[in-house]
Protein backbone atom coordinates (compact mmCIF):
# COMPACT_ATOMS: atom_id res chain seq x y z
CA UNK A 1 0.00 0.00 0.00
CA UNK A 2 1.41 3.02 -1.12
CA UNK A 3 1.67 5.92 1.47
CA UNK A 4 -0.74 8.98 1.58
CA UNK A 5 0.73 12.34 -0.08
CA UNK A 6 0.69 15.55 1.56
CA UNK A 7 -1.28 16.78 -0.42
CA UNK A 8 -4.02 15.12 1.48
CA UNK A 9 -3.34 17.18 4.40
CA UNK A 10 -3.65 21.10 2.93
CA UNK A 11 -6.19 23.14 3.98
CA UNK A 12 -6.79 24.30 0.11
CA UNK A 13 -8.60 27.30 1.45
CA UNK A 14 -5.28 28.79 3.07
CA UNK A 15 -3.01 28.06 -0.11
CA UNK A 16 -0.50 30.97 -0.58
CA UNK A 17 -1.88 33.03 -3.43
CA UNK A 18 1.81 33.34 -4.17
CA UNK A 19 5.02 31.36 -3.35
CA UNK A 20 8.79 32.60 -4.02
CA UNK A 21 11.27 29.86 -4.69
CA UNK A 22 15.30 30.35 -4.20
CA UNK A 23 15.98 27.48 -6.33
CA UNK A 24 19.65 26.61 -4.89
CA UNK A 25 22.03 23.92 -5.09
CA UNK A 26 22.03 22.38 -8.49
CA UNK A 27 25.66 23.02 -8.15
CA UNK A 28 26.59 20.77 -4.91
CA UNK A 29 24.42 18.31 -6.48
CA UNK A 30 26.10 18.06 -9.16
CA UNK A 31 29.58 17.92 -7.49
CA UNK A 32 27.98 15.28 -5.25
CA UNK A 33 27.37 13.02 -8.20
CA UNK A 34 31.08 13.54 -9.12
CA UNK A 35 29.57 15.90 -11.97
CA UNK A 36 30.52 19.31 -13.47
CA UNK A 37 27.86 22.07 -11.87
CA UNK A 38 26.20 22.38 -15.27
CA UNK A 39 24.74 18.99 -14.91
CA UNK A 40 23.24 19.87 -11.97
CA UNK A 41 21.57 23.14 -13.23
CA UNK A 42 20.28 20.44 -16.14
CA UNK A 43 18.84 18.23 -13.76
CA UNK A 44 17.27 21.17 -11.44
CA UNK A 45 14.82 21.76 -15.21
CA UNK A 46 13.03 18.48 -14.05
CA UNK A 47 12.05 20.76 -10.57
CA UNK A 48 10.95 23.46 -12.33
CA UNK A 49 8.65 21.47 -14.53
CA UNK A 50 7.72 19.17 -11.23
CA UNK A 51 7.03 22.43 -9.16
CA UNK A 52 5.30 24.46 -11.63
CA UNK A 53 2.75 21.40 -12.19
CA UNK A 54 2.27 21.15 -8.09
CA UNK A 55 1.81 24.65 -7.77
CA UNK A 56 -0.77 24.91 -11.00
CA UNK A 57 -2.58 22.08 -9.37
CA UNK A 58 -3.26 23.71 -5.68
CA UNK A 59 -4.57 26.77 -7.12
CA UNK A 60 -1.00 29.27 -6.71
CA UNK A 61 -2.19 32.11 -8.86
CA UNK A 62 1.95 33.06 -8.48
CA UNK A 63 5.40 31.48 -8.85
CA UNK A 64 8.28 32.99 -8.78
CA UNK A 65 11.53 31.52 -9.60
CA UNK A 66 14.92 33.00 -8.74
CA UNK A 67 16.76 31.45 -11.76
CA UNK A 68 19.77 33.64 -11.87
CA UNK A 69 20.86 36.45 -10.31
CA UNK A 70 22.98 40.02 -11.89
CA UNK A 71 25.84 38.36 -9.33
CA UNK A 72 25.78 35.01 -11.34
CA UNK A 73 27.36 36.72 -14.64
CA UNK A 74 30.41 36.57 -12.40
CA UNK A 75 30.64 32.97 -12.44
CA UNK A 76 32.88 31.25 -15.02
CA UNK A 77 32.44 31.61 -18.65
CA UNK A 78 31.49 28.55 -19.47
CA UNK A 79 28.78 28.01 -17.08
CA UNK A 80 27.37 31.38 -17.60
CA UNK A 81 27.07 30.05 -21.32
CA UNK A 82 25.93 26.60 -20.62
CA UNK A 83 23.01 28.29 -18.73
CA UNK A 84 21.85 30.69 -21.03
CA UNK A 85 21.67 27.61 -24.08
CA UNK A 86 20.09 25.59 -21.29
CA UNK A 87 17.43 28.69 -20.93
CA UNK A 88 16.95 29.15 -24.35
CA UNK A 89 16.17 25.53 -25.10
CA UNK A 90 14.07 24.89 -21.80
CA UNK A 91 11.59 27.91 -22.79
CA UNK A 92 11.07 26.70 -26.19
CA UNK A 93 10.31 23.36 -25.05
CA UNK A 94 8.27 24.21 -22.10
CA UNK A 95 6.06 26.90 -24.17
CA UNK A 96 3.35 23.79 -25.18
CA UNK A 97 3.25 22.96 -21.57
CA UNK A 98 2.30 25.92 -20.15
CA UNK A 99 -0.13 26.77 -22.94
CA UNK A 100 -1.75 23.07 -22.20
CA UNK A 101 -1.80 23.77 -18.84
CA UNK A 102 -3.37 27.63 -19.02
CA UNK A 103 0.18 29.02 -17.48
CA UNK A 104 1.47 32.66 -18.54
CA UNK A 105 5.07 33.21 -18.30
CA UNK A 106 6.65 36.15 -17.05
CA UNK A 107 10.31 37.36 -16.10
CA UNK A 108 11.97 40.24 -13.78
CA UNK A 109 15.26 41.26 -14.17
CA UNK A 110 18.00 43.17 -15.82
CA UNK A 111 16.84 41.74 -19.45
CA UNK A 112 19.21 44.17 -21.18
CA UNK A 113 22.29 42.17 -20.13
CA UNK A 114 20.88 38.78 -21.67
CA UNK A 115 21.98 37.45 -24.66
CA UNK A 116 19.99 38.45 -28.42
CA UNK A 117 18.86 34.83 -28.54
CA UNK A 118 18.05 34.41 -25.00
CA UNK A 119 15.83 37.41 -24.99
CA UNK A 120 14.22 36.40 -28.85
CA UNK A 121 13.08 33.10 -26.80
CA UNK A 122 11.88 34.77 -23.92
CA UNK A 123 9.30 37.29 -26.15
CA UNK A 124 8.46 34.23 -28.08
CA UNK A 125 7.35 32.79 -24.69
CA UNK A 126 5.37 35.75 -23.72
CA UNK A 127 3.59 36.03 -26.34
CA UNK A 128 2.74 32.49 -26.70
CA UNK A 129 1.28 32.68 -23.32
CA UNK A 130 -0.30 36.13 -22.69
CA UNK A 131 -3.56 35.12 -23.14
CA UNK A 132 -3.46 32.38 -20.54
CA UNK A 133 -5.66 32.86 -17.26
CA UNK A 134 -4.45 30.58 -14.97
CA UNK A 135 -0.44 30.47 -12.74
CA UNK A 136 1.29 32.87 -13.28
CA UNK A 137 5.03 31.64 -13.65
CA UNK A 138 7.26 34.52 -13.33
CA UNK A 139 11.19 34.03 -13.50
CA UNK A 140 13.65 35.85 -11.94
CA UNK A 141 16.39 36.32 -14.70
CA UNK A 142 19.89 38.55 -14.32
CA UNK A 143 17.80 40.01 -11.34
CA UNK A 144 19.07 41.41 -7.88
CA UNK A 145 16.69 43.23 -5.25
CA UNK A 146 18.98 46.28 -5.02
CA UNK A 147 19.41 46.52 -8.55
CA UNK A 148 15.69 46.61 -8.86
CA UNK A 149 15.48 48.96 -5.68
CA UNK A 150 17.70 51.30 -7.46
CA UNK A 151 16.13 51.18 -10.88
CA UNK A 152 12.90 51.99 -9.39
CA UNK A 153 14.83 55.14 -7.47
CA UNK A 154 15.85 56.36 -10.48
CA UNK A 155 12.74 56.43 -12.05
CA UNK A 156 10.90 57.63 -9.61
CA UNK A 157 13.76 60.72 -9.17
CA UNK A 158 13.06 61.15 -13.50
CA UNK A 159 9.25 61.53 -12.91
CA UNK A 160 9.85 64.07 -10.03
CA UNK A 161 12.40 66.25 -12.31
CA UNK A 162 9.40 66.05 -14.97
CA UNK A 163 6.77 67.07 -13.00
CA UNK A 164 4.82 63.89 -12.91
CA UNK A 165 5.06 63.15 -9.39
CA UNK A 166 5.00 65.33 -6.32
CA UNK A 167 7.76 63.90 -3.77
CA UNK A 168 5.34 64.88 -1.01
CA UNK A 169 2.88 62.63 -2.43
CA UNK A 170 5.13 59.31 -2.57
CA UNK A 171 4.26 56.57 -0.32
CA UNK A 172 5.11 52.99 0.12
CA UNK A 173 2.53 52.47 -2.14
CA UNK A 174 4.19 54.89 -4.80
CA UNK A 175 7.43 52.76 -4.81
CA UNK A 176 5.76 49.41 -5.12
CA UNK A 177 4.35 50.87 -8.14
CA UNK A 178 7.78 51.45 -10.03
CA UNK A 179 9.21 47.93 -8.79
CA UNK A 180 9.28 45.02 -11.62
CA UNK A 181 6.97 43.17 -9.18
CA UNK A 182 4.04 45.95 -9.68
CA UNK A 183 2.05 43.80 -11.23
CA UNK A 184 2.43 40.74 -8.86
CA UNK A 185 1.00 40.64 -5.15
CA UNK A 186 3.60 40.70 -2.38
CA UNK A 187 4.98 36.57 -1.80
CA UNK A 188 3.07 34.87 1.10
CA UNK A 189 5.57 32.14 1.38
CA UNK A 190 9.15 31.90 0.30
CA UNK A 191 11.37 28.66 -0.19
CA UNK A 192 15.03 28.16 -0.25
CA UNK A 193 16.60 25.09 -1.01
CA UNK A 194 19.99 23.26 0.09
CA UNK A 195 20.23 24.56 3.44
CA UNK A 196 21.57 28.17 3.08
CA UNK A 197 19.88 30.55 5.50
CA UNK A 198 19.73 33.65 3.41
CA UNK A 199 17.55 35.73 0.83
CA UNK A 200 20.71 36.53 -1.05
CA UNK A 201 19.27 39.55 -2.45
CA UNK A 202 16.12 38.29 -3.65
CA UNK A 203 12.70 40.34 -3.28
CA UNK A 204 13.93 42.16 -0.28
CA UNK A 205 10.94 44.73 -0.46
CA UNK A 206 8.59 41.92 -1.39
CA UNK A 207 9.11 40.06 1.30
CA UNK A 208 8.87 42.25 4.31
CA UNK A 209 5.75 40.08 5.76
CA UNK A 210 6.64 36.79 3.84
CA UNK A 211 7.00 33.23 5.89
CA UNK A 212 10.08 31.88 5.06
CA UNK A 213 10.77 28.17 4.68
CA UNK A 214 14.68 26.67 4.26
CA UNK A 215 15.23 23.13 3.66
CA UNK A 216 18.49 20.78 3.58
CA UNK A 217 17.34 19.39 0.12
CA UNK A 218 18.75 20.20 -3.28
CA UNK A 219 17.17 21.86 -5.29
CA UNK A 220 17.34 18.58 -8.20
CA UNK A 221 15.94 16.73 -5.50
CA UNK A 222 12.70 18.95 -4.78
CA UNK A 223 9.53 18.03 -5.96
CA UNK A 224 5.65 18.37 -5.12
CA UNK A 225 5.85 16.58 -1.39
CA UNK A 226 9.04 19.00 -0.62
CA UNK A 227 6.41 21.85 -1.99
CA UNK A 228 3.25 20.02 0.00
CA UNK A 229 5.66 20.28 3.57
CA UNK A 230 6.58 23.96 3.09
CA UNK A 231 2.69 24.59 2.58
CA UNK A 232 1.76 22.84 5.56
CA UNK A 233 4.42 24.45 7.13
CA UNK A 234 3.37 27.53 6.31
CA UNK A 235 -0.45 27.04 7.06
CA UNK A 236 0.97 25.99 10.60
CA UNK A 237 2.02 29.61 11.30
CA UNK A 238 0.06 32.75 12.77
CA UNK A 239 0.95 35.80 10.60
CA UNK A 240 0.25 38.93 12.42
CA UNK A 241 1.77 41.45 10.46
CA UNK A 242 2.95 43.29 13.04
CA UNK A 243 -0.46 42.77 15.44
CA UNK A 244 -0.69 40.86 18.71
CA UNK A 245 -2.57 37.39 18.42
CA UNK A 246 -5.74 38.25 20.31
CA UNK A 247 -5.95 41.20 17.37
CA UNK A 248 -6.12 38.54 14.93
CA UNK A 249 -8.52 36.24 16.27
CA UNK A 250 -10.72 39.53 17.26
CA UNK A 251 -10.70 39.86 13.64
CA UNK A 252 -11.57 36.47 12.38
CA UNK A 253 -14.48 36.17 15.48
CA UNK A 254 -15.80 39.60 14.13
CA UNK A 255 -15.73 38.57 10.64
Amino acid sequence: MLPMSLRALIDNERVPKHIAIIMDGNGRWAQEQGQDRLFGHFHGVASVRDIVEGSAELGVRYLTLYAFSTENWDRPEQEVTGLMELLVETIRKEVPILNKNNIRLHVIGELSMLPDHAKVALQEAFDLTAQNTGLNLVLALSYSSRWELVSAVKKIAEDVKADKLDPSAISQDTLQQYLSTSEFPDPELMIRTSGEYRISNFLLYQLAYAELYFTQTRWPDFRKENLYEAILDFQKRERRFGKTSGQIIDGLTNN
